[in-house]
């Protein structure tokens, strides 16, 4: 599954390297020159990781990155540091700041697009094309099926994205918000109850296998998938 990659560099050939790296890689590439137009493309949208120029004109990246680091609704985003700054201090003072990893040029493209693919591992499953295996309930987001045993399950595109998001996110308890600007983005307005309905279609899908009850709704809160005994306490 592609990731949506913003590239906030003002050196118009790494930039053009990174992006046509990127691009081959399969994922989605938006580009920033410095900090003041990569926070105007953050305003309208949330990509999945940003890959940040230590050294910019204006905003510097690492004051970027403290900004991204400070606001809620870009704290969780993935970052990584591009830079010729190779001392170790530098890379501590990098990571100080929230980066999530630091790559030093120059650089191998492989070496970027496997640190790229770990981070997104670790902080953003949802992006990445790896099997998703819980409670017997599997999904696989290369393929675009889920299957509970041996028997197939028919999803529609926002209700697959909503499981894919909730099983890469197991045990943690997400509001209505929080899961429309991970599965819907931030930048459709929709009617938070909207996550109600399909999260309704979605424990409907499930039901014939019983997998329904791993989507359990914790009142006042929001939505969590466990793949713990316990019931669902959701009104149906």
């Amino acid at each position: 599954m592609s990731a949506t990659i913003l590239i906030v560099e003002d050196e118009p050939a790494i930039q053009e390297l990174l992006s046509a790296t990127l691009t081959r890689a399969g994922h989605q590439v938006i580009r920033a020159d410095d900090g003041e137009s990569a926070q105007r493309l953050l305003r309208e949208a949330l990509p999945d990781l940003v890959l940040l120029d230590w050294m910019l004109p204006g905003v510097s990246g690492m004051d970027l990155a403290r900004r991204l680091r400070a606001e809620e609704r870009t704290r969780s985003i993935p970052i990584i540091m591009l830079t010729a700054r190779g001392e170790e201090q530098d890379k501590v003072s990098g990571l100080e700041v929230g980066a999530d990893d630091y790559v030093t040029k120059p650089f191998s493209p492989r070496e970027l697009v496997a640190r790229i693919k770990a981070v997104l591992r670790r902080r953003a499953p949802q992006a990445t094309e790896d099997p998703v295996d819980l409670g017997g309930l599997k999904l696989d987001p290369a393929t675009h099926r889920v299957s509970a045993g041996e028997a197939a399950l028919s999803l529609g595109p926002t209700e697959f994205r909503l499981l894919h998001f909730l099983m890469t996110h197991p045990e943690r308890v997400h509001s209505r918000a929080q899961l429309l600007d991970q599965v819907w983005g931030d930048h459709v307005f929709v009617e938070e109850r909207t996550v109600d309905v399909h999260i309704r279609r979605l424990r409907s899908a499930l039901e014939g296998s019983g997998h329904d009850r791993l989507i359990q709704t914790v009142r006042g809160a929001g939505y969590r998938m466990s793949a713990q005994a316990e019931a669902s306490q959701a009104v149906r």
